[in-house]
């Protein structure tokens, strides 16, 4: 019995660093959790608690650790991150070259140096040439705006 538990001991440990590793080679927080339960299912095997104790303590703190903590720990690291292309639109200014009109399907924008076509956010408001917008989202190739008011 005594040689069982220091190879399930064994086993959890190779499990641990092989979910950290995998963890440290794709930082995409897709590991660590998994890794957490196997710490506690070393520990319950250096406990000599019985296998299916230790099964059941790796799975429950793995959900445990995700359900808890992901959320937390994706929003602390992706605070930094950089919007890219299309989506680092949403929220800038540009300015109406084409006037938009969602009825007649027509319309076109200058955010940051490029020309996008554009539609309004309500089908009712046709805005000039020269009016300054906020991009409020893509749909598709096209930005949707709405006129910005002066403060």
């Amino acid at each position: 019995m005594e040689i069982q538990a220091i190879n399930m001991t064994i086993v959890w440990l190779v499990v641990l660093v092989a979910l950290v590793v995998i963890e440290l080679a794709t930082m995409g927080l897709t590991t660590v959790w998994f890794a957490g339960g196997a710490l506690v299912a070393t520990l319950a095997s250096l406990f000599h608690l019985p296998i299916t104790v230790q099964v059941i303590l790796f799975l429950v703190v793995s959900a445990l650790l995700l359900y808890f903590t992901r959320p937390l720990a994706v929003k602390y690291f992706n605070k930094d991150r950089v919007r890219t292309n299309a989506e680092s639109l949403v929220g800038r200014q540009a300015i109406v070259i084409s006037e938009i009109d969602n009825l007649q399907g027509i319309g076109q924008v200058n955010v940051g140096g490029m020309e996008w076509s554009a539609r309004s956010e309500s089908d009712d408001v046709a805005l000039p040439v020269g009016a300054v917008v906020i991009v409020l989202a893509i749909d598709g190739v096209k930005l949707i705006v709405r006129e910005k008011v002066e403060q």
